[in-house]
């Protein structure tokens, strides 16, 4: 997994304390309505495309460099998601996160999906109703993609549970 240079040097201070990250899910919808997964080399796992925001960054071209460089897809974000803190994961290293994670709907523009750098072993396209199981903060984002309603999920607004 490609660790960002700006979190090398913070890990370099802190060491695997627990960070803050802005992170990005990306839901890739094609013409026909299948979803872009990608099966993670660090856990082998089905997972929609990830990835943590450089500095400044905006989230919506965070999206689309993460689907590039994940998938060799070309997209183009259509919509907010959600917006949800985390709880804290850690990761193989040790290292701990707190991501905040932006979720947003991405069209196809071109490319051939395919993996594309070494955070995937596989990428593939699936029809809604046969996704593998999802983190439950993706399956929301993807359930959130397929739905007709246009706003986003915000966590902590006390609208009560997550659809």
């Amino acid at each position: 997994m490609a660790i960002p240079e700006f979190v090398l040097a913070l890990r370099a201070k802190i060491g695997h304390d627990p960070l803050p990250l802005p992170g990005v899910i990306a839901v890739v919808l094609d013409e026909q309505g299948r979803v872009l997964l990608v099966r993670r080399s660090d856990t082998g796992d089905w997972a929609l495309t990830t990835g943590c925001l450089e500095p400044g960054e905006q989230p919506a071209a965070g999206a689309v460099r993460e689907v590039y460089e994940e998938t060799g897809m070309e997209v183009a974000v259509e919509r907010l998601l959600a917006v949800e803190a985390l709880d804290l994961s850690v990761a193989p290293n040790g290292d701990q996160v707190y991501w905040l994670s932006i979720g947003l709907r991405c069209r196809v523009l071109g490319g051939d999906a395919r993996v594309n750098d070494d955070e995937s072993v596989e990428v593939g396209w699936f029809d809604p109703g046969s996704v593998p199981p999802l983190p439950p903060h993706q399956a929301r984002c993807l359930e959130l993609a397929l739905s007709g309603d246009a706003a986003a999920w915000i966590a902590g607004t006390g609208e009560g549970t997550p659809r």
